[in-house]
């Protein structure tokens, strides 16, 4: 577990940038935190780094956005208005865990769903420090991550 002070946007958007080049096709990332803590932002990271300065919206209506990669796709899920797990078959989880990486917010509504060893963050504000501040609580990336 790795715990990171995210000071600002910015850092939120940079610890994106690092977090993508550790990920793999059939991967999944569990992000988990309360609204507007910055889950979409992190995503936005992720995905700018990769594809310049693009629009990542939250997919909080479509439930699910794709974006090609070079190197895989990656689905960036909401699962915020899922009302049973058994409604991501319907999405094709079950296959894009397979062959692309996924990152779900809201994880917990389609827990049963999710495969085993998925890297998991957390994040909250920071009620320690000033007033914008995150932390985010990395867990399951072992060596990947340092």
């Amino acid at each position: 577990m790795q715990l990171i002070k995210l000071a600002n946007e910015d850092e939120t958007l940079a610890l994106g940038a690092r977090i993508i080049k550790t990920l793999s096709a059939g991967q999944a990332v569990a992000l988990t935190g309360d609204l507007g803590a910055g889950k979409t932002t992190l995503v936005r990271g992720m995905l700018q780094s990769v594809l310049g300065n693009i629009d990542v919206p939250s997919p909080t209506y479509t439930l699910v956005q794709t974006y090609e990669l070079p190197k895989f796709d990656l689905w960036h899920c909401d699962m915020y208005r899922l009302e049973r797990p058994e409604d991501g078959y319907e999405l094709g989880l079950l296959d894009a865990f397979e062959d692309a990486v996924c990152v779900i917010e809201w994880p917990d509504k389609i827990a049963p769903l999710l495969p085993k060893g998925i890297l998991e963050i957390d994040i909250q504000f920071d009620t320690h420090g000033d007033t914008e501040g995150r932390m985010a609580k990395l867990t399951g990336f072992g060596e990947r991550f340092e």
